[in-house]
């Protein structure tokens, strides 16, 4: 199974994709993930889940983009 996750930051929200949804929120909030140890604290908004991996990382790209947000904004915040 994939994760495809938003995490609240200090500054705006973060989204990514992993499999395994618990170390990653960890290693976040530990500060050991680049793209988001300035951005401290951080805490888990929403994931999805799918179990196909090239679905999730092309649905995770989605998400990132300007349309993506759009959804994000007008279904899920």
């Amino acid at each position: 199974m994939y994760y495809i996750y938003s995490l609240k930051c200090n500054d705006g929200f973060y989204i990514g994709c992993t499999e395994d949804l618990r170390d990653r929120i960890k290693r976040h909030q530990r500060g050991n993930i680049p793209a988001t140890k300035n951005r401290l604290p951080v805490k888990i908004d929403f994931y999805f889940v799918i179990n196909n991996k090239y679905k999730a990382f092309q649905f995770e790209k989605y998400l990132k983009s300007g349309s993506g947000r759009a959804f994000i904004n007008k279904h899920l915040i």
